[in-house]
């Protein structure tokens, strides 16, 4: 790689004070501390099943890698302070890795630029993609630490790295297939790696029982999930989104752009490539949601920290500032009132008025309600995609089937909307399983949204329910308890 610009360019109060700001950004995140956000609340609703004793894809239905769920077994499943402490050790350690390779490849500014940059971007862009630690997010340590010790030339631990993320996410194989182009003489090592922690994986569930289920709702209703596109013209929405997320992030793609133009050939290749899998990464499955954009971050970040280094160093330097200054200030002013409206609600105790939010506050509204009336050994059942009353009940269903999800064929993407089955065969199958089980509370949280795809539109779901009573409402939920 090349020279670098500077070779010691802070002092040990400047790199303090770096330090500093890092930490800081990545603790913004502590503003949502009472709120969980799609997805993260599935794999924490997960976790607590885990803690009951039951096995993921034997005991209770799980459509993610197994690594996602484990993740939150280090907090014991709960959500609040220690969930987003957790988070921002998350984002704190991935900083770590972009500052390693930046350092590796050029100096140490270049290295605080790309720590800097990852924490910025991890705090200043839509929610629903930076608070939430869903697959997306969480496969960014193993595949920032894939891409350092690629680059490190140690195949065999690279190949590790890309095998935990694809435990993490079925995209870490993109993150496999980077290594392998980096490191293409050392391919045997680097398979070897990737096969240690599968191979684990695949047998620590077979051996529980659970390799049926993983091959069904892993791959079989997530290949289906991913051909089903809800989208009426997907290249075209793509485009808007990719340069949407570019606008958001002018100061790295501006930046990266520079700096490409004084990579040597060989720095070229290498981030050339990693950016262009990641990209293909995001447009797989042609759905564009903003959380896909988090595998193009590390690659951007690493980019344009060489970039802005040279920019700023370079004979136009206040230009550069003053560009890269406007560039950063758009996603912070776009996206940081909403951290200190929450702190501030939070302050006063009250409820955030944030239409975001709302579903997860009526959540919060059932949780209350099932916890006066609850006693311990209850069972839950979520009509709906509401794994967030799971996390606040810390109640659990008695059966496979926790949401509504595989019982109606719809996925949670667009059953607030429509009808239409994308796994309906087995879904009937699954309506059968359901009604063997007797949980002692049902919510539903998807009739009052889409009346079309209520329990009662089923007619085995409909008798199954008759055997309850609605003892409860909140603005968009019904709760019933077993008779």
């Amino acid at each position: 790689m090349q020279t670098a610009v500077a070779k010691n360019p802070f002092p040990i109060p400047r790199r303090v004070w770096l330090i500093g700001l890092i930490v800081l950004l990545a603790c913004f995140r502590f503003a949502h501390v009472h709120l969980l956000w799609t997805d993260e609340d599935y794999h924490i609703a997960a976790a607590i099943q885990i803690l009951h004793g039951k096995i993921p894809y034997r005991d209770f239905w799980y459509d993610k890698p197994p690594l996602s769920a484990l993740y939150y077994l280090a907090i014991g499943g709960y959500s609040g302070w220690l969930l987003r402490l957790l988070d921002a050790a998350y984002v704190l350690a991935a900083c770590w890795l972009c500052y390693k390779i930046a350092r590796r490849w050029w100096s140490e500014a270049e290295a605080f630029a790309a720590a800097l940059l990852f924490a910025f971007f991890m705090a200043f862009y839509l929610p629903t993609a930076v608070i939430p630690f869903a697959v997306d997010a969480l496969m960014m340590v193993p595949h920032l630490a894939a891409i350092y010790l690629s680059a490190r030339r140690q195949p065999f631990w690279a190949g590790i790295f890309a095998g935990i993320a694809f435990l993490v996410n079925a995209k870490g194989l993109l993150v496999l297939l980077i290594c392998a182009l980096w490191l293409w003489r050392d391919c045997l090592l680097l398979a070897i790696g990737f096969a240690i922690p599968t191979v684990v994986s695949a047998g620590t569930l077979y051996f529980l029982g659970a390799w049926p289920g993983y091959l069904e709702q892993v791959w079989r209703w997530g290949l289906t999930y991913t051909e089903g596109s809800p989208l009426a013209h997907p290249i075209e929405l793509g485009i808007i989104r990719t340069t949407d997320w570019l606008g958001f992030h002018s100061a790295l793609a501006l930046s990266a752009g520079f700096g490409f133009l004084g990579f040597s050939r060989g720095e070229k290749w290498k981030i050339g490539s990693w950016l262009a899998l990641s990209f293909v990464a995001v447009w797989l499955g042609t759905r564009f949601a903003p959380r896909y954009f988090l595998q193009v971050l590390p690659g951007m970040v690493i980019a344009a920290s060489r970039g802005i280094v040279v920019a700023v160093h370079g004979r136009h330097r206040k230009v550069a500032s003053s560009i890269l200054a406007i560039c950063l200030l758009v996603p912070f002013i776009r996206f940081g009132p909403r951290y200190f409206s929450l702190a501030f609600d939070d302050l006063r105790g009250q409820s955030p008025n944030w239409i975001d939010v709302n579903l997860d506050l009526d959540s919060q509204d059932v949780a209350q309600l099932l916890k006066g009336m609850s006693r311990p050994g209850d069972m839950l059942f979520i009509w709906g995609y509401r794994p967030d009353i799971y996390v606040y009940t810390r109640l659990v269903a008695p059966g496979v089937f926790w949401d509504s999800q595989p019982l109606t064929g719809v996925p949670a993407d667009r059953h607030l909307h429509v009808t239409d089955a994308i796994y309906g065969g087995p879904a009937a199958a699954n309506r059968q399983k359901v009604i063997q089980t007797h949980p002692t509370w049902i919510v539903d949280g998807l009739g009052p949204l889409n009346p079309r795809l209520r329990p009662e539109v089923y007619p085995e779901i409909k008798q199954w329910m008759s055997g309850y009573r609605l003892v409860g409402r909140t603005k968009v939920s019904l709760i019933y308890r077993r008779e």
